[in-house]
């Protein structure tokens, strides 16, 4: 079944410790938020093979959700699993191209060359600056009536499935669901600088039914490469405002886009028709029941079989200018 305690944790980092050489390695972080401390055990080495996570570090982050984040409280706040919030989702919330997920072990002689690097990095400049705020997205568990384990605090508290919490292997399935995922974002204000940590297991679908989280057997790959590269999202004039999607077919092939559908933010979709030629763009009137807000948004490209082609995400400074053009 789904994560129970699924929520986001923001405070301030206090403290920070590998585990190398261990079968199943995290990396420990210490947060304090509320007066109440936390552990956060992020996971850096899978059970099942390949051993390696698939990882991205975003030091550029923008996203809408994080003018959502930086409104919680100092405390953690469970969050409902459903688009349009907090939670996160590596499929339909358009947080990144999967593309730029890659590996590393989780320790290796010498600097900057595994995945326990890469989170110090970061996690260490977070405890040293004294206005940087971690955000944990993933499932709590406590208060336990035992010091922690790792940093003796009391009562033990803590954050993990730090991860993607969907299309897993039989013997994890249970953990599926969709809207559940978690990540590590740090907000540095005096840069204005977000960083964003996601983490996969290499044994995870990437194609996921909408309702279990599920993965959704025979959902492979396309050579039909259709890009979402552009959006207006703020036309000129009052509403109701004539928004559109530009598609290009990247491909050296016509692609059929009968039963091919645009999702907005919450989900709600349009479907298309008609063939789009080789390296041809196709604009995409919109109707009213599918809305492109003007505070920042996702949008969804889907096939004819449901399965996501591409997405992309903006921001409500992105969509600010009246009758421009967002192109990504």
């Amino acid at each position: 079944m789904p994560l129970k305690q699924y929520g986001v944790l923001k405070g301030r980092a206090t403290n920070a410790q590998r585990e190398d050489g261990l079968d199943t390695p995290h990396y420990q972080i210490q947060i304090v938020a509320a007066d109440i401390h936390y552990r956060i055990a992020v996971n850096v080495q899978s059970q099942e093979s390949p051993s390696e996570l698939l990882f991205l570090v975003d030091d550029q982050f923008e996203h809408l959700i994080t003018t959502q984040l930086a409104d919680l409280p100092l405390d953690f706040t469970l969050v409902p699993p459903r688009p349009g919030g907090v939670a996160l989702d590596f499929i339909r919330g358009n947080l990144f191209d999967r593309q730029d997920l890659r590996t590393l072990p989780p320790s290796a002689p010498g600097p900057d060359n595994d995945l326990a690097d890469q989170l110090d990095h970061y996690v260490m400049r977070a405890i040293n600056e004294a206005d940087a705020l971690v955000y944990v997205v993933g499932e709590r568990w406590g208060p336990e009536d035992m010091p922690d384990k790792i940093f003796h605090f009391h009562p033990g508290n803590g954050i993990h499935d730090i991860h993607m919490n969907q299309g897993n292997v039989a013997r994890f399935a249970g953990d599926d669901g969709v809207w559940q995922d978690g990540g590590l974002l740090l907000h540095f204000p005096a840069t204005q600088q977000w960083v964003a940590i996601f983490l996969a297991f290499q044994s995870q679908a990437w194609h996921t039914d909408d309702i279990t989280g599920h993965a959704i057997e025979g959902a492979g790959a396309t050579d039909q490469i259709v890009r979402i590269v552009g959006a207006l999202v703020n036309p000129i004039g009052p509403a109701p405002e004539h928004e559109t999607v530009t598609l290009l077919n990247a491909s050296p092939s016509a692609v059929d886009l009968t039963g091919w559908q645009v999702a907005d933010r919450l989900k709600r979709k349009h479907q298309l028709a008609g063939t789009l030629a080789a390296g041809e763009t196709t604009v995409i009137a919109l109707p009213p029941t599918v809305q492109l807000g003007n505070k920042g948004g996702i949008i969804t490209l889907l096939n004819d079989q449901g399965l996501k082609v591409d997405g992309v995400s903006y921001t409500q400074e992105q969509a600010r200018k009246e009758g421009w053009t967002i192109v990504f």
